[in-house]
């Protein structure tokens, strides 16, 4: 789910937060997807308050949980082992804090999209060949470890 951002950001703001990436070019597409539910709701509420401040920390952590899972990954750790299930948490918890309520039902999601979503996969994979298909077996097997 794309979360708009806060139309006081000025274009240069915008350039050196998300460099090529502009998470706007998806909004009306994330919109068409997920606009009625309450999660999208959420989260344009939540972004529309955010400073280039708390983009940069919302960005910083989400590159930081990427980094250690696709060191995880290369370490051999498995995707159902406690390292990577613990870093699956750790990444819905973030998605909790920052965007919205993230249940196990939605990451699962998530992790479906990160590898049926060639832009998601090549976003991820980009830090590490496979990385993609990892994220989305440590975010099922850590929600079959919460029964969730």
């Amino acid at each position: 789910m794309t979360m708009s951002t806060n139309p006081g950001l000025t274009p240069d703001e915008r350039s050196e937060l998300f460099g090529d990436f502009n998470p706007d070019d998806y909004a009306a597409e994330a919109e068409q997807r997920w606009g009625g539910t309450e999660a999208w709701a959420e989260s344009q509420r939540r972004a529309k308050s955010f400073t280039k401040e708390d983009w940069k920390r919302f960005m910083a952590e989400a590159a930081g949980i990427s980094a250690r899972m696709a060191e995880a990954m290369r370490s051999g750790a498995p995707a159902d082992g406690d390292l990577a299930m613990d870093l699956a948490e750790e990444h819905r918890a973030h998605i909790t804090r920052w965007c919205y309520t993230c249940t196990y039902e939605i990451h699962r999601g998530l992790g479906d999209m990160y590898v049926s979503d060639a832009r998601f996969t090549g976003s991820l994979d980009r830090t590490a060949h496979g990385l993609a298909a990892y994220f989305q077996a440590a975010i099922r097997a850590n929600a079959e470890r919460q029964n969730a």
